[in-house]
């Protein structure tokens, strides 16, 4: 009995050193039971409770468990640690309010390559240090800067939509108006830039215009007409001539009209003309006039003109005439068109009354075999008014004629 003694007795130190031993080896073992901490004895007298040391303190950010990801397979049976009790709890904290909370630590693995370590857990990502604040107070602040990026303006920082252009720099117009002027004698190159001007700004051309050439059948007898004008001069300033006539395939000359005017641009497509006309007659009522118009083409591309005529005889008479292309193909072009005839005062060796003395409609289709050369084919409706109509009456004619038309259209 007293040797059974004497071996517990000498066995109980080495008990005691392998418990500290194994103790020690699951210290800071996350969920593992800690050796429970002797209990202090009673004071007798009564301590003061002690102040908190982090009063005022930033609350340091939660600390990364150290056994994330790791096996702890061989710790089964070994009873996990209670949550340690928060130090504050039950403290009135609202003294503290105000104080800013540390900011999330960065990521030490930022930009590392993870790939050897595939299997292991990874830390979970830290909160948004921002997260739930009151971003009002920065409304109209320019967040840029804090990103990163870079402030350039645009044309929404400017008014109206449109950058703000910064004028030249005195220095850009202090030389010439012509840098060549710094090389070579002022003079003579302002005589180059007047004959480059003329060969390529004041063109000389001429033309020559046949709209009409046609014979008419109808019920009155065959007819047969032309209308033709030509130009010759540059863009602004040209000589115009036009001719325009009418007859029966079979008899007499009716009339015969020829006009010289002078032209000058006004717009891009419009002209304005004066000049003179003179009128052939059979009978010898030959009459000379005054002429002042316009002409051009009109929006949508309809071909007009106007003209007011004064005769030597003190008679006043105006024309208008408009026409429309309307291409159907390449190739076929079907051209309506209207003239209108008007005179101030009856004129009865002419055998024209006052006001609207006429109207003539036509549509004509052509075929271009080449763009300066066109056959057609159509039909034109003629109407007098008025005290013109009365004349026409009284030597036994219609006042209104109908003929079916075929003629040719070219220019050179």
């Amino acid at each position: 009995m007293n040797r059974a003694l004497l071996t517990a007795a000498a066995a109980l130190p080495l008990i005691l050193a392998a418990n500290v031993a194994m103790a020690q080896s699951h210290a800071g073992h996350a969920g593992h039971a800690a050796p429970t901490a002797p209990a202090q004895k009673a004071h007798p007298k009564a301590q003061k409770p002690a102040v908190d040391p982090h009063a005022g303190h930033t609350a340091a950010s939660a600390q990364a468990d150290p056994h994330a990801g790791h096996n702890t397979s061989n710790h089964a049976g070994h009873t996990a640690a209670p949550a340690q009790a928060d130090p504050h709890a039950g403290h009135d904290m609202s003294g503290h309010a105000g104080h800013t909370a540390a900011p999330a630590q960065a990521d030490p693995h930022a930009g590392h390559d993870m790939s050897s370590h595939a299997g292991h857990t990874a830390a979970p990502a830290q909160a948004d240090p921002h997260a739930g604040h009151d971003m009002s107070g920065h409304a109209g602040h320019n967040m840029n800067a804090v990103r990163g990026g870079p402030n350039i303006p645009t044309s929404v920082d400017a008014v109206g939509g449109r950058l703000v252009e910064t004028p030249p720099p005195a220095t850009a117009l202090a030389a010439p108006a012509h840098a060549a002027d710094l090389l070579f004698d002022p003079a003579v190159m302002a005589a180059s830039r007047k004959q480059l001007l003329a060969e390529n700004g004041d063109i000389r051309s001429t033309a020559l215009f046949i709209d009409k050439l046609e014979a008419g059948f109808g019920d009155a007898p065959n007819s047969y007409g032309w209308s033709a004008f030509g130009w010759t001069g540059g863009d602004i300033n040209r000589f115009w001539w036009k001719t325009e006539g009418e007859g029966e395939l079979k008899g007499k000359l009716h009339e015969v009209e020829v006009q010289a005017l002078y032209s000058r641009a006004i717009a891009p497509f419009w002209d304005v003309q004066a000049g003179v006309r003179h009128d052939f007659r059979p009978n010898g009522e030959d009459t000379t006039h005054l002429t002042a118009g316009i002409q051009g083409v009109a929006p949508y591309w309809f071909e007009t003109g106007a003209a007011l005529y004064l005769s030597t005889e003190g008679d006043l008479t105006a024309h208008l005439e408009a026409e429309y292309d309307q291409r159907i193909t390449q190739k076929w072009i079907l051209q309506p068109a209207l003239e209108v005839a008007l005179s101030a005062s009856d004129i009865p060796e002419l055998e024209i009354g006052s006001g609207l003395t006429s109207v003539t409609a036509g549509l004509r289709l052509r075929y271009e075999i080449r763009k300066e050369f066109a056959p057609y084919i159509g039909v034109e409706w003629n109407r007098s008014f008025g005290d013109t109509a009365d004349y026409i009456r009284a030597r036994g004619d219609k006042v209104d004629e109908t003929r079916f038309v075929i003629g040719l259209k070219a220019w050179m």
